[in-house]
């Protein structure tokens, strides 16, 4: 394994071109319409990698590598090896010298990371550390909530306000469906903050990056559909009271929150996630498809 610090087969970082000359060679004009907005600064991705945890090891998948930067900090971390997904040719193009410097260390896949099922990758559970193209971050992470059994955590860097929608605590402003759904299943933390200019090209918002670990069960037990559906209903008209909001559900709401222990003029997001898992529990009793003792985490 190279030590932190060391570049493929032993090199440093200094033996690497810039990446600024990488991007000018191959012409890597960030392409908005794949949401690419590069990281460049190499003491800034040092810092990703070092609070990604400890990558020694262990097998890490990166989305979106674009010119490599922080593929180069993964290789230079003691990870055993690095699984790269990019859809762009010019990106996998601009790649390909450090593959081969990397000694087989760097694999690299040529796909739409939403058409990847994490389980056709490796046997192995994997060490999630990218930064997401913004138009599929949160669409992807939806789609990995249904294979943690895959991943062993998740450094992921999003818009600020998807960030801060993701670790939302119940009471705050910004706290919703995706807020429940990720802390139901994954304790979810901020690591850092970065501003637009510290990525070329300057993005229109600033960006956050955060971790999130899988809970070895979920927070507590629920079936995800039954939850799904009561988090929609619930958050669909979020500054009215549940007992007016949950009546899309098709069921007497008061029954339904009276069940559950959870107050009828309360708001959705006042409950916890907890409090949700309890509606949704009772939602599937009242529907005749999961019995709040037979729900299950998953579902």
């Amino acid at each position: 394994m190279p030590s932190a610090g060391a570049g493929p087969n032993g090199a440093g970082e200094a033996d690497w071109p810039p990446l600024r000359t990488v991007i000018e060679r191959f012409g890597l004009r960030a392409d908005r319409r794949l949401g690419q907005h590069f990281l460049l600064d190499s003491n800034l991705l040092r810092r990703i990698v070092a609070v990604a945890g400890d990558l020694g090891g262990r097998t890490v998948l990166e989305i979106g590598p674009g010119p490599g930067g922080l593929t180069r900090a993964l290789l230079a971390s003691p990870a055993a090896r690095i699984i790269a997904i990019e859809r762009d040719p010019r990106c996998l193009l601009a790649l390909q010298d450090l593959a081969v410097a990397a000694g087989g260390r760097l694999q690299l896949i040529e796909a739409d990371a939403l058409a990847i099922d994490l389980a056709d990758l490796t046997t192995e559970r994997l060490s999630v550390v990218a930064n997401l193209p913004y138009n599929i971050g949160t669409p992807l992470l939806l789609r990995w909530l249904d294979r943690l059994d895959r991943v062993e955590r998740l450094t992921l860097m999003f818009q600020r306000e998807v960030a801060a929608r993701i670790v939302a605590p119940p009471g705050s402003r910004v706290y919703g469906r995706l807020s429940v759904l990720v802390q139901w299943l994954c304790e979810a933390r901020s690591l850092m903050h970065l501003p637009a200019r510290a990525f070329v090209p300057p993005p229109k918002v600033a960006s956050s990056l955060i971790q999130l670990t899988p809970r070895p069960q979920p927070l507590a037990p629920a079936d995800k559909r039954c939850l799904e559906r009561v988090l929609a209903a619930a958050f669909q008209q979020r500054r009215k009271m549940l007992r007016v909001s949950l009546r899309s559900l098709g069921e007497r709401p008061d029954d339904l929150l009276e069940a559950a222990g959870v107050p009828p003029t309360a708001r959705a997001e006042e409950i916890d996630v907890a409090g949700f898992c309890r509606l949704a529990r009772c939602y599937g009793a009242a529907i005749g498809g999961v019995s709040p003792a037979a729900a299950s985490g998953t579902g």
